[in-house]
């Protein structure tokens, strides 16, 4: 019986190149994965990849236009076992066609129309066209002609299939006279890109919105910031070359095709009457608003105003941040999103980071703050008797304990993992953001020493300077700054696929917020060694988000690290994520501009803060939150489903092949040999032992005690062999006690005194007669190792 790999070779390939699938090198993608398959962190701060999706065939029209997809099931199989995955891919790839075949059965399942049926032949790629150009909405005027206009491929890459479904998605309701459309896509998954496909599409074809032959489009790209704006046009547009134009320094300049502005640079205010007046109303053909939840559309604000003033023009808005009552107006203005992908869904299919989530605690915020009888701020001011929580911090009292203890977390967790990855703090405003960099600086003098700007504070104070520490910061090749301190100058639109830690020092009572902020860090970076990243959140507004049900891609648990007086770790839990500590939102807002004699914050500088709790939520890999409030419990549940029985797991764990899987079966649930040793207090425990302690509550013994089994109950086996071979397998039991079982592996271990010093492992080898009967000896030793 022919496998699926056969049958696709001797029918299923012949069957589509006779179709003409073959005629153009774009045409037929076989075996093609469109997902690079999701990131699992492990405990040990290593991660893997799962295997992405992979659909056998997906048929092109043109290099950028799917049309169909092919699943293929080996010739003993009905074809019909293999509609459903063809479905299912034909959906997430926004496809009206699935096909599945066994090489012999082809049937069709038509989208458009509700169909299933069996066909003799595949359809030719002009057939399928004229038959989408057939069921396609009346209304879509040229779409085809748009969609089939070549994207520009950047740097080699064609754009994900995400980000053709988007493209796609606003070429038709641009067709379709769509005057405002919505893109919703989760931060670091390419808005900018799918923008700028869709630019050069409609400026390649030569649409614009009179349709008028040979006139390009005339295009504005709005943001709020310069920084959204600077570097999409040098970076990403920048194949439109002179086409490209920024609107600043009060100039309207009106003849170019792709222009670039921020809402302020031609805003009305009470200064000028508005730079965009200067335009006739329908210059623009096409407007792109980007982060456009950031107030672009609330009727409140001036900046709607342009968006009125420019009604003729197609208005395309993008954000990262679905439906919520804070972005509504964006919602209500420019309507439902045309599509939408979001964080959980990047995370799933691998082009974002997952990330672990540490909710660590000081005692002040735990239990508030009161300042005793008499107590005075550094500016000689008596303190309100008040008691004070996490949302008064750096809004009505300062506490310089505070920041500093929180700075003492920050930097401990960096020297336990990595002092040079890169990492943001959020803080409340400016003034703390300034006081956070001192103290760290003041930590870390170390690091200062080598890096002097190891850390620095990048708000709207420090201008060029701070865009200078930024640029570095998201260089891949330097080194520092290693940690930026800011306010809400980062939170959104800054590309920083190095940024390892985010940390949270201010309260945020906003999801849209949040989400702005956790996306910077949410970009991989595998060449920079960074496929997750952490989230350190000292005011519960992580855990609190995470809570809400609204939130997609949620971590999974929470394990709280109890610290002692000398920070040391003392106890480690699980606990789930609505046992948390409660956070509230901020009350107030306050002006830090003033003189010290009016400010109405108080600055104590007095008093000792400690971090009294330490919790990590982390998400596993199917998505769902651990119902366990133990690592160890987690840890046996997962053996137990793999093997109910302890006699099952044992008879699987003998064979080095299987136990080999379960090992890799474990790490994918994010069990780590290493962790549970630590959490146990076993660390001279073989792993196998571990398991079965934690699942069958099995008694410990140690990789010792093993040894001695072999050597006093088992003297057949080493019998059999030369006193020189004998003395390399009591070498590799050696390294076994010592080590652990990552000493048997071979020939890696024959290369490693003292076993070296015996001869290279072609010469070891002959010891027991070649590298079989070598292979053999271990493989029996290992078993004998897990007898009983």
């Amino acid at each position: 019986m022919l496998t699926e790999a056969d049958t696709c070779r001797k029918y299923v390939t012949p069957a589509l190149q006779r179709a003409g699938w073959d005629s153009d090198p774009h045409a037929l993608l076989e075996q093609h994965y469109f997902t690079d398959g999701r990131v699992i962190p492990l405990a040990n701060g290593k991660a893997h990849r799962r295997e992405g999706k992979k659909a056998d065939y997906i048929l092109r029209y043109s290099r950028d236009c799917p049309v169909a997809v092919v699943e293929a099931k080996a010739e003993g199989h009905p074809a019909a076992e293999g509609l459903e995955q063809a479905k299912e891919y034909a959906e997430i790839l926004d496809l009206k066609y699935a096909y599945a075949t066994n090489g012999r059965e082809i049937i069709e399942f038509d989208f458009k129309h509700g169909t299933e049926l069996a066909i003799e032949r595949f359809p030719t790629p002009d057939e399928l066209w004229t038959r989408l150009a057939r069921d396609a909405d009346p209304h879509e005027e040229n779409a085809s002609e748009r969609i089939l206009s070549p994207s520009y491929h950047l740097s080699g890459k064609s754009p994900r299939y995400y980000q053709e479904v988007a493209i796609n998605r606003v070429l038709r309701a641009i067709s379709k006279k769509q005057k405002r459309i919505l893109l919703t896509m989760a931060t670091g998954t390419g808005k900018t890109v799918v923008a700028f496909q869709i630019c050069w599409k409609l400026w390649s074809s030569k649409w614009n919105r009179e349709n008028q032959a040979n006139r390009k489009p005339r295009i504005l790209y709005l943001a709020d910031r310069d920084i959204l704006i600077d570097q999409p046009k040098d970076t990403m547009f920048q194949p439109f070359q002179e086409a490209r134009q920024k609107i600043q320094f009060g100039d309207a300049p009106k003849s170019r095709e792709m222009y670039f502005s921020t809402y302020q640079s031609i805003a009305q205010d009470e200064r000028r009457p508005g730079l965009f007046r200067e335009y006739p109303r329908d210059f623009f053909d096409l407007i792109i608003v980007d982060e456009c939840h950031r107030g672009s559309a609330r009727d409140e604000s001036s900046w709607r105003e342009i968006l009125e003033y420019f009604a003729p023009a197609y208005q395309l808005g993008m954000t990262a941040t679905p439906l919520r009552d804070e972005n509504r107006d964006t919602y209500r203005y420019f309507g439902n999103p045309v599509y939408q992908y979001s964080l959980k869904q990047g995370i799933d299919d691998g082009f974002l980071a997952p990330y672990r989530v540490h909710r660590i605690v000081t005692d002040v915020d735990a239990t508030g703050w009161r300042p005793n009888a008499g107590d005075l701020d550094r500016y000689g001011r008596a303190i309100p008797d008040e008691e004070y929580h996490t949302e008064d911090f750096e809004r009505v009292v300062v506490l310089k304990a505070r920041t500093e203890a929180i700075a003492r977390s920050i930097i401990s967790f960096l020297r336990g993992t990595n002092p040079m990855a890169k990492t943001i703090v959020f803080c409340v405003d400016q003034e703390h953001a300034l006081a956070m960099r001192q103290a760290i600086v003041n930590l870390t003098s170390d690091m200062v020493q080598m890096y002097p700007d190891y850390v620095c504070r990048v708000t709207a104070d420090e201008g060029d300077v701070g865009r200078g520490h930024l640029g570095r910061f998201q260089d891949i090749e330097t080194d520092s700054p290693v940690i930026l301190t800011t306010s809400r100058l980062l939170t959104t639109g800054v590309d920083a696929p190095t940024c390892h830690n985010i940390v949270i020092a201010r309260p945020i009572g906003s999801m849209v917020e949040f989400k702005q902020i956790i996306g910077r860090g949410t970009r991989l970076s595998p060449d920079y060694g960074k496929l997750f990243f952490n989230i350190l959140d000292y005011t519960g507004s992580a855990t609190k988000h995470f809570a809400d049900p609204d939130f997609d891609g949620s971590p999974d648990f929470i394990s709280e690290a109890s610290l002692d007086s000398q920070g040391n770790t003392a106890a480690v839990n699980v606990i789930r994520a609505d046992q948390a500590l409660p956070v509230t939102t901020p009350k107030i807002e306050l002006d830090t501009s003033l003189e010290p004699s009016t400010r109405r914050k108080y600055y104590f500088d007095g008093g000792h803060v400690e971090v009294v709790a330490h919790m990590v939520h982390e998400i596993d890999p199917e998505g769902h939150q651990l119902r366990i409030v133990q690592y160890t419990d987690y840890t046996g549940e997962a053996v137990r489903s793999i093997y109910p029985r302890a006699a099952d797991m044992r008879k699987a764990w003998r064979d080095p092949m299987k136990r080999a899987e379960i090992i890799e079966r474990l790490e994918l649930r994010g069990v780590s040999f290493e962790e549970l040793a630590n959490i146990t207090g076993h660390s001279e425990a073989d792993p196998f032992d571990l398991l079965c302690f934690v699942a069958y509550n099995s008694p410990l013994r140690s990789r010792r005690e093993r040894v001695n089994q072999v050597r006093n109950s088992r003297t057949g086996f080493l019998a059999r062999y030369s006193t020189a071979a004998r003395e390399i397998l009591e070498d590799l039991l050696e390294k076994y006690s010592e080590f652990g079982t990552a000493q048997f592996a071979l020939p890696d271990v024959l290369k490693i005194p003292p076993i070296s010093n015996i001869g290279n492992p072609i010469e070891i080898a002959e010891l027991f007669g070649g590298p079989e009967g070598l292979r053999h000896a271990v493989n029996d030793l290992q078993t004998l190792l897990y007898s009983d």
